[in-house]
């Protein structure tokens, strides 16, 4: 391999490497072989021109471009490698010499990991919050398991109460003239369900099927459509039909249904189980995260700035693809929003410059530390995720590459080291978060880690457009030298 390092910094480094005339005259024939179709010449066929008459009449620069940026990768490749530098950016590559004589030399500039320095990463004080379950976390739940499995039955007699559903048409009116957006028929209501403006459904209350009525209103002042803030209308509603919810009794035929369970003391011991094991994996979560933050503010580094770009391409493409996945373009968004592309990315900065500072932190403790993840963890860890998604495990490593494990064992080993090692300080005790309604369902749901995300397909999700929008509520190489982005492709 012909290459030296010619400059050297802590910061950054500029690789010299010579390409020999054979590994060019390969090259050449290569960007040939892939252009030729497209030329032209006169007494040939559009492709049919053998390669000295399509030097001749173009030069024979003309395939230099595709030649060169065919042999940079592999050429600087190698080069980084034996070159045993630290590099975290792209090259910047420039090509200072060629001819089909000599072949051609190019340099790449390259940033290189900056020194980190960290003290005082052990003892971390940090924060710890307990977070307990209460009576009504269980009955919250079950609560929502009753409400999946109501049944919904029409009102033959009686009034529209609190609760109830009611099948309606109405139309609104301000000053007594009928607006956009304020009309709708055969709309399913749930009376004390917050979906429409402050009081329409309170007045509601006490109508009977088949009756209209004059709803009385005020628009909120703080209402998404100018026009119509704070402004008093009367909505013109019929009431079609009127229904309620038939909830089930809350015994062991009630488990059954649900759940896995043949008595409800089952199931309840069960849910308590689950929301004991979320909010203590909630206190663990929240304890690592205030400890890495600690940790952050002890890095000492002259971080450069592509590395900050670097993770703000990776968070911004995170975005993108997120928002594509629910049908909307990264163009669109922007218009929305009102912003432009520096604007966007800029959004991501501060969490970039702390992720990188984290990574920098972990990378240095492992180091001092001699942390390892060995290649039993990463066996163990790709059997994990064979049995989670009932593969081979060959069939796992054939996508997902085992160095990339090994890499985030190695980081995940160093976290829990520092957990242990931090002091955690008493704090107010809070009840356990509600948890959704999935403890005592037959199947269960496993945590995926970054990586096994890549083995599962990314779920779409809908959205849906709502009737009668005013009345609810909204949420809302040089020529053949600046070539480096491509090289790197």
């Amino acid at each position: 391999m012909n290459y030296s390092i010619k400059e050297s910094t802590k910061k950054e480094a500029t690789l010299e490497i010579v390409v020999s005339k054979e590994e060019f005259a390969k090259g050449l024939d290569f960007a040939f072989n892939k252009n030729k179709k497209y030329f032209t010449i006169p007494g040939f066929r559009k492709g049919k021109a053998p390669r000295k008459m399509v030097e001749k009449y173009y030069g024979v620069e003309v395939l230099y471009e595709d030649a060169v940026n065919e042999i940079i990768p592999g050429k600087y490749e190698e080069a980084a490698a034996d070159s045993k530098l630290d590099i975290i950016s792209k090259p910047e590559v420039d090509i200072t010499s060629i001819s089909v004589e000599e072949g051609f030399v190019f340099t790449a500039k390259v940033y290189l990991k900056p020194e980190v320095k960290i003290t005082g990463y052990k003892g971390i004080k940090a924060e710890k919050t307990e977070y307990t379950v209460k009576d009504a976390d269980v009955k919250r739940e079950i609560d929502a398991l009753k409400e999946k499995t109501a049944r919904i039955i029409d009102k033959e007699d009686g009034a529209v109460e609190a609760g109830d559903i009611v099948n309606i048409d109405y139309e609104g009116f301000v000053d007594g003239v009928a607006f956009a957006g304020g009309k709708g028929e055969g709309f399913d209501l749930t009376i004390g369900s917050g979906q429409f403006i402050p009081g329409f459904e309170d007045a509601l209350i006490g109508a009977k099927q088949g009756e209209t009525k004059d709803l009385n209103v005020t628009f909120p002042k703080e209402y998404h459509a100018e026009e119509l803030k704070g402004k008093p209308a009367v909505f013109k509603t019929t009431v079609n039909k009127i229904s309620k919810k038939e909830y089930p009794e809350l015994n062991d035929d009630f488990a059954k249904d649900v759940s896995e369970f043949d008595t409800f003391k089952e199931l309840k011991d069960d849910i308590k189980k689950k929301l004991k094991e979320s909010a203590q994996q909630r206190e663990k979560q929240e304890f690592e995260s205030k400890v890495l933050e600690k940790v952050t503010d002890l890095v000492k580094a002259d971080i450069p700035d592509c590395m900050i770009e670097d993770r703000i391409d990776t968070l911004a493409n995170d975005f993108e693809y997120r928002i594509k996945s629910q049908g909307m373009e990264l163009a669109k968004y922007l218009e929305y929003t009102g912003m432009d592309i520096a604007s966007f990315r800029n959004q991501f900065k501060e969490r970039a410059e702390a992720q990188v500072k984290m990574s920098l932190a972990l990378t240095e403790i492992a180091n001092k530390e001699k942390i390892e993840a060995t290649d039993k963890d990463v066996e163990d860890e790709l059997q994990k995720m064979a049995d989670a998604y009932k593969m081979e495990i060959d069939k796992i490593k054939q996508f997902i590459n085992p160095e990339d494990i090994k890499s985030e064992l190695k980081m995940q080993k160093t976290v829990d080291f520092l957990v242990e090692n931090a002091v955690a300080t008493e704090a107010e005790e809070k009840k356990a978060p509600a948890k959704k309604a999935s403890t005592a369902k037959k199947t269960t749901t496993k945590k995926t880690t970054d990586t096994e995300k890549k083995a599962s397909a990314a779920k779409k999700t809908t959205t849906k457009k709502a009737t009668g929008e005013t009345a609810k509520k909204t949420t809302t190489a040089k020529k053949t030298t600046k070539k480096a982005e491509k090289t790197e492709e």
